[in-house]
């Protein structure tokens, strides 16, 4: 296949099927290459095209990528490849969603930003949240951070699954 099809998602499809070939086209393009700036790159794409493959609110997301914890100040995230709007560069631990998520190493869903005390309006569009962390030997290594210009985004199902990618990416990638 080519690489730019993996990330074609066919109408219709439901969410489950969506994040099952995310997690299929990820496998095959992560075969061979242990690059975390590849891996992650290629992530951040098929997850934006796989939530604008949805509908509503899936189709309400209005940016998906990484933070990376800073080799050089390890409470700090910094900002890795994404797709959306230009976003803060760095964020301290235990700030705002993405940086509570990688301090407490715990899943963050927010189902209302605006209720989330400190949080970071780098898009102020953005209504619900959803971070999950990527941990290697028990560190977080990076995190996974999806916003949604909707109340209530996302569901236990979005958890699951992305839980599932931050695993597969902590195994695929030499950090």
């Amino acid at each position: 296949m080519v690489h730019a099809d993996s990330s074609n998602f066919a109408q219709g499809m439901s969410k489950k099927e969506v994040y099952a070939q995310v997690l299929e086209q990820a496998r095959a393009l992560f075969d061979g290459q242990r690059n975390w700036v590849c891996n992650f790159a290629n992530t951040a794409s098929l997850l934006w095209h796989a939530y604008h493959s949805l509908p509503a609110p899936s189709q309400s997301v209005n940016w998906a990528g990484f933070y990376f914890t800073n080799p050089t100040n390890p409470s700090q995230l910094l900002l890795g490849p994404f797709h959306g709007q230009v976003a803060c560069q760095t964020i301290a631990f235990g700030r705002g969603v993405c940086g509570t998520a990688a301090e407490e190493k715990k899943t963050q869903v927010v189902r209302d930003v605006e209720l989330f005390p400190g949080h970071i309006a780098c898009d102020g569009k953005s209504r619900s949240e959803i971070v999950v962390p990527v941990l290697k030997e028990g560190k977080v290594v990076a995190i996974i951070d999806v916003d949604c210009e909707e109340v209530d985004g996302f569901t236990r199902e979005d958890q699951d699954a992305l839980e599932e990618l931050a695993e597969l990416l902590a195994l695929s990638c030499d950090f």
